[in-house]
């Protein structure tokens, strides 16, 4: 492949994570958007360290992917405090853990 084939794909990929994170009102799934837009963002630095044959494209997407564990982690304990107090996943529900 070539590296438009590749940029094409990370946009499609990032296209579809935005989508999701925009229509979406589950917790949840609004996460697996986030970490689709991650990945793409991923592909695109891997796409152009390989083309330029440098290894800093790489370190930075294994950085994201590092950063990315720790956002799910924090995103999963907020989802889990938010169906704790109201039984439901929603966005809708975040600004009830105020107290």
């Amino acid at each position: 492949m070539t590296l438009t084939h590749y940029l094409v794909l990370a946009i499609i990929i990032f296209a579809i994570g935005a989508v999701t994170v925009l229509v979406r009102h589950s917790a949840v799934i609004s996460l697996m958007g986030v970490e689709l837009m991650l990945n793409a963002a991923n592909l695109v630095l891997v796409t152009f360290s390989n083309q330029t044959g440098s290894l800093d494209g790489q370190i930075m997407a294994f950085f994201v992917m590092v950063v990315a564990a720790a956002e799910v982690v924090v995103g999963l304990a907020i989802v889990v405090s938010i169906f704790r107090a109201r039984r439901s996943t929603s966005l809708d529900d975040i600004n009830l853990l105020k107290n």
